[in-house]
């Protein structure tokens, strides 16, 4: 099993894989948001990023004011930089888009460890259903990403799930 919480995995992994894991390490963005426990998540670690697929970072932040800080000071000066505070499921959540190079970067924070935030645990059943259904399950996905579907919705269709898919993907037994 692929250690998500680091990203040495990425090295040699594919062509993608390989850019996302020169861009953060050169940029230095897991450090600049190591007091955070930055996780990379979405359709980059498992392998199924189309060309509009963006670097997902999530981050554990007790002190909503100090990472919304970090993030100004750090990454304020990036090409499109944009901060927003919403709510998502009864959680504050801080959200920062922009751009590295050619690479979309967005980096989500809540007060919830990374680990139990409903991203990672999607990515960590995706990627088990993946390794499960194998190679021509992982093109359809991607073919219904080129289409419009959104990652977990994507899942759900392929995999008969009903109602909302992203509960129906959290409470899925691959």
């Amino acid at each position: 099993m692929i250690d998500f919480e680091k990203l040495d995995y990425l090295k040699s992994g594919n062509k993608l894989q390989q850019k996302a894991y020169r861009l953060l390490t050169d940029h230095q963005v897991f450090e600049k948001l190591a007091t955070f426990h930055p996780v990379l998540t979405g359709t980059i670690p498992i392998n199924i990023a189309i060309a509009t697929s963006d670097l997902d970072v999530i981050c554990h932040c007790t002190t909503l004011n100090e990472f919304k800080q970090s993030l100004i000071d750090y990454f304020c000066q990036e090409k499109d930089f944009e901060l927003r505070e919403v709510e998502i499921n009864d959680q504050q959540t801080i959200i920062a888009n922009f751009k590295i190079e050619d690479f979309e970067l967005e980096i989500f924070g809540q007060a919830t460890p990374a680990q139990q935030q409903n991203a990672y645990r999607h990515m960590l059943i995706e990627h088990q259903v993946l390794m499960a259904k194998g190679e021509l399950f992982r093109q359809q996905i991607i073919m219904l990403k080129k289409q419009g579907y959104k990652t977990e919705p994507a899942f759900a269709k392929l995999l008969g799930l009903e109602g909302d898919p992203y509960e129906a993907l959290l409470n899925f037994i691959p």
